[in-house]
């Protein structure tokens, strides 16, 4: 009889990570962290790492910096350099203002994602120093979490 019952939990179908769904996510770069929300409460966080200059916000393309602000998560990209991408709507119509003002190009392709392709092995390493051109990076088991948990559309905070 128990054997019955095992099956049949066995049957009933379950999401991957089994985390509902996130309705915001938040980074706080002082903290290293990135936290999933859904209706106020967190349902996850993880450690993160950023660009290779990460105090300040990111003003031009190529000072290595992650941007602070309000964005969306705006899509998900599977084949990228990095294991699983998720675009960071940077620049928003504010950081485009500044950098206009500064005669500057505000940078573009910023991401939520894992490890380089072909590096995965490191990120015990990797995930001990800021090492990205600018974007948000997790080890890929971390990833594979965000990646579940985020659907296109999501909003993101991002904080000193």
């Amino acid at each position: 009889m128990n054997y019955v019952l095992l099956i049949l939990l066995l049957l009933i179908p379950t999401r991957a990570t089994g985390m509902e769904k996130a309705d915001f996510v938040l980074v706080i770069k002082s903290e290293s962290t990135l936290y999933l929300k859904s209706g106020g409460k967190t349902l996850k966080k993880f450690h993160v790492v950023f660009g290779k200059r990460p105090k300040g916000r990111k003003v031009e393309e190529g000072d290595e910096r992650t941007p602070e602000g309000r964005y969306i998560l705006d899509y998900k990209k599977e084949d990228s350099a990095f294991y699983k991408s998720i675009h960071v709507s940077y620049p928003n119509e504010k950081d485009k203002r500044r950098a206009k003002t500064l005669g500057v190009n505000p940078g573009g392709q910023i991401m939520i994602h894992g490890q380089k392709n072909g590096f995965e092995w490191a990120a015990s390493i990797t995930q001990l120093f800021n090492w990205t051109e600018g974007c948000i990076a997790l080890s890929n088991k971390d990833m594979d979490e965000v990646w579940d948990a985020v659907d296109a559309g999501t909003p993101i905070l991002i904080k000193p």
